[in-house]
């Protein structure tokens, strides 16, 4: 037991580490070859937190756990608001003036819908999987025009994007991180999901609960360090901006990975229960961040930890379902 547990600490670390290693070399290789730094911002360095889910999601699919990626998934998302934005807005309130913002909210309710329809009849399919990642295709584009739309008004969050693309990188340098991500990335998520697993199994935990807390909120590491840097160097649209991607992300791309992989029936909990705190935290995080003050104070934030911290005790005084 003591073992899986520092098999899953050591997972958990390379994973993010890697993550992080494979989005720098790939950012700083787009930019060597003239890709420009707001397509880089809103794709590579965009979806890069996401990185780790992606990676996790696959593993367990491949591995027959589709309820453990589903779980990942509903998981990050509520973990990203109320654990992340929560703790974010405790340390700094968090003000909001991209107009990308105003516009990417609406955008990340109307995926989390989309999920739970999908959902609905408790059962993740192929096709279900093949229309997620068409979207996502869909959705990136959409970005990539209102970003260069609204580049041209000054939009603060497309400018802190923007700063944030490495350069000055060598191609060698920046080849060889993405080697090393590549080579360390499936490695690490196949040990978290496996040491997991044997966690679960030893506490009476279901593949869905595994992925709704430990997975979901280990693989969330990243855009807490993300949103953490960003408010500390006053970049707050950032902060907020790497939350409502890294959400529309994981319903699109993450989610479509195991109906891709591995269709199957899911645990009637992922929709009965899990999906509806997700929708409620997104409904939460619109009414804070679009209400007439455009920012989350840090009583929000204490009510967004709050709803997190009573989601994980609920779900680890009934482990089994």
């Amino acid at each position: 037991m003591l073992s899986a547990i520092a098999l899953l600490i050591i997972g958990l670390v390379f994973l993010v580490w890697s993550a992080d290693k494979l989005v720098y070399g790939s950012a700083a290789i787009a930019r060597n070859y003239g890709i420009s730094p707001l397509v880089i911002g809103m794709t590579i360095l965009a979806m890069g937190s996401s990185a780790p889910e992606m990676m996790v999601s696959a593993t367990a699919a491949f591995d027959g756990k589709t309820d453990t990626a589903v779980g990942n998934v509903l998981g990050s998302n509520i973990a990203n608001i109320a654990l992340i934005l929560g703790i974010t807005a405790l340390i700094k309130p968090l003000s909001i003036s991209s107009a990308v913002i105003r516009r990417e909210l609406p955008l990340m309710i109307g995926v989390t819908v989309l999920a739970g329809a999908l959902l609905w009849d408790n059962h993740l399919g192929f096709y279900e999987g093949v229309l997620l990642f068409a979207l996502f295709g869909v959705f990136i584009f959409a970005m990539l025009h209102i970003s260069r739309k609204e580049k041209q008004n000054g939009d603060i969050l497309i400018q802190e994007q923007e700063s944030e693309v490495p350069e000055g990188v060598s191609n060698t340098k920046a080849i060889l991180w993405v080697v090393v991500g590549l080579i360390i990335l499936p490695i690490a998520a196949s040990t978290l999901v496996d040491s997991a697993v044997v966690i679960a199994q030893y506490f009476g935990m279901s593949d869905l609960v595994i992925g709704l807390t430990i997975i979901a909120v280990g693989t969330s590491l990243p855009e807490l360090a993300a949103s953490l840097a960003g408010v500390l160097k006053g970049e707050d649209d950032m902060a907020v901006g790497n939350i409502i991607g890294s959400n529309v992300f994981n319903i699109l791309a993450v989610m479509g990975i195991p109906g891709l992989v591995h269709p199957a029936v899911l645990s009637e909990y992922a929709m009965g229960r899990d999906f509806w705190v997700m929708l409620g935290v997104s409904l939460l995080l619109v009414i804070m961040a679009l209400g007439k003050s455009r920012s989350i104070n840090r009583i929000e934030g204490a009510i967004l930890l709050c709803c997190f911290v009573a989601y994980q005790v609920y779900l680890i005084l009934n482990m089994a379902a």
